[in-house]
């Protein structure tokens, strides 16, 4: 059984594209079903790495990690965006997202965190005319 459906993936893949239109920021998405014994923070760390989201030209990366079955999701930013964000930026962004994940909604969840982290990565990482996707924009499914 999948975790989205197609249009559920398009959807989300395309709050992606449209909140990476406004910045040089990246945004990726891990989604999976079990922690598989970590935390989701640990878990999101790991995925982190193995998705090079460090590699950006301006450490301005976002990962969102969400695990369906066990309920525990976490986000993450790399140390350019982290280091400008508001102190609670990444707590407030959680509990927004958490509003829709109560209801079972992770799709408008997702694209809440998405939406919210772009309006951060646009505001201290604004598109440039030269700008370059540094990495894709689908869904990682773990």
């Amino acid at each position: 059984m999948e975790i989205f459906n197609q249009e559920e993936q398009e959807k989300v893949v395309q709050a992606i594209s449209l909140a990476e239109n406004r910045t040089s920021g990246e945004i990726r998405l891990v989604v999976e079903r079990h922690l598989n014994g970590k935390e989701a923070y640990e878990q999101a760390k790991s995925f982190f790495e193995k998705l090079k989201m460090h590699h950006t030209a301006q450490r301005n990366g976002v990962l969102i990690y969400l695990a369906t079955d066990d309920h525990q999701f976490a986000i993450i930013g790399d140390i350019g965006i982290d280091q400008k964000v508001p102190a609670d930026f990444w707590e407030s962004t959680k509990d927004a997202m958490l509003v829709h994940f109560r209801s079972g909604d992770y799709v408008s969840g997702l694209i809440e965190g998405i939406d919210q982290a772009g309006l951060q990565l646009a505001t201290y990482f604004p598109r440039r005319e030269d700008d370059v996707n540094e990495l894709p924009n689908d869904i990682y499914f773990g």
